[in-house]
């Protein structure tokens, strides 16, 4: 077993980093999600063209994971995930002075860019600050951000949009540009990212090209995960309006809910990954995804709905929980920018059509058994890639230097009063 190396300053700061960043990211995505159908009335489209915009934002995210991932590899951590930050923060304020519905699709295709940077770089900093014996609940913490992003879009749908509006909804975007001052004055560089550095854009690449059977399995692998979250989440507010007729409030109002759900999922099984191992844990929270399927789709009364809704949210997240730290012990150390986010974003390519393509299911079999089905197949198929699937728990990302002969007595000493 690898000595854990002492704590590396600044570790907080990179975690809280990572965890705001991909909160306010999630929020911007999930704020047209509540505005189906005033953006639908605002523009004078069809809603399946609006489902087509967070399609579009889908799509465009691997451009940011190549983009931010390889800049984050060759010159550090920090200086890309500020940039990113500035980025998607003006995109979503332009969002919101969008006249027509061309300019507000290209808007939100150019938003996806910035979407698709953030998470790899953000993942990479937090995962290579934080000690190993912590790394499981803070990854749980880190991807709870995006539940975390659903609430808050939530909120503002449940208070802003009344008040104000759509168009404030995404002004309200344009907030996280601070948080670049947060990274630029508290977050340090990543230690393990100096110690790693690749000396070109061109090694990254060929470093992820030296790993590429793992680099396809991780693409696979989220893939399906992306099936698993934006199937069960992208539609389900339009879902209960249709289905159970619930008012705006009333659907934002449970959506609060299920993504409180979430955050808990997140943190619970992302700690359980620290002891029972990566993939159990996942797969243990994809069991309960799977039990919960009946009563989050087909149950008859909004109790149930909700508590199905608010346990389906439990185990999706709560397999995402393990992803930051999973994909980051398997990813190669001097393409760790690039090489987790370029596959997250990959598989986001892929599962594009997710909302697409349910929509189209709804429209054959009823929306009921278009959501059901799907996540059955989802989640069957990533138990068995999880199976058949790697891990390296608890990998150390920093090398030490040898231990000088007094030191490497003093250790062994140590070890000796502990037996």
């Amino acid at each position: 077993m690898h000595p854990e190396p002492p704590p590396l300053p600044g570790a907080k700061h990179a975690v809280l980093a990572g965890f705001l960043g991909w909160t306010l990211d999630a929020f911007d995505f999930f704020v047209v999600v509540f505005l189906i159908d005033a953006l639908s009335h605002q523009f004078g489209v069809s809603k399946k063209q609006i489902v087509f915009t967070l399609t579009a934002t889908l799509f465009m995210r691997p451009i940011g994971a190549v983009l931010f991932g390889l800049l984050a590899d060759r010159y550090g951590r920090r200086t890309p995930l500020m940039l990113n930050v500035i980025y998607f923060s003006i995109i979503e304020l332009l969002c919101g002075f969008a006249p027509n519905f061309a300019v507000f699709l290209i808007l939100r295709a150019l938003f996806g860019i910035g979407m698709g940077g953030e998470w790899g770089v953000g993942a990479s900093l937090a995962m290579e600050a934080a000690p190993r014996r912590w790394r499981g609940i803070l990854s749980g913490i880190l991807q709870s951000g995006y539940s975390v992003g659903y609430l808050l879009a939530a909120l503002a749908a449940r208070f802003v949009l009344p008040a104000w509006g759509w168009r404030p909804m995404f002004w309200l975007g344009a907030l996280p540009a601070f948080l670049a001052l947060y990274i630029r004055t508290k977050v340090p560089e990543s230690e393990v990212w100096k110690q790693h550095r690749a000396s070109s854009m061109k090694q990254v690449v060929q470093v992820v090209a030296q790993h590429w059977r793992r680099f396809a399995y991780l693409v696979v692998l989220m893939t399906f995960m992306i099936f698993l979250s934006h199937g069960t989440q992208d539609l389900y507010p339009d879902f209960l309006q249709e289905i159970h007729k619930l008012s705006a409030a009333a659907r934002a109002n449970l959506a609060i809910f299920y993504n409180f759900g979430a955050i808990l999922g997140a943190i619970i099984f992302g700690q359980l990954s620290q002891t029972a191992g990566r993939r159990r844990s996942m797969i243990a929270s994809l069991a309960l995804c799977l039990l919960v399927i009946p009563f989050w789709a087909f149950g008859t009364s909004i109790f149930i709905v909700a508590a199905g809704a608010f346990f389906m949210q439990l185990g999706v997240q709560g397999a995402w929980g393990v992803i930051p730290v999973h994909l980051n012990e398997l990813a190669a150390d001097s393409a760790r920018g690039l090489m987790p986010g370029f596959a997250y974003q990959l598989g986001i390519l892929l599962a594009a059509p997710t909302n697409s393509l349910q929509y189209f299911l709804r429209d054959h079999f009823g929306y009921q058994w278009a959501l059901a089905a799907f996540e059955l197949i989802t989640i069957l198929s990533l138990v068995l890639l999880l199976f058949r699937g790697a891990e390296s728990h608890n990998r150390p990302f920093l090398r030490l230097p040898p231990a000088k002969p007094l030191e490497a007595m003093s250790q062994i000493s140590a070890r000796g009063s502990e037996l």
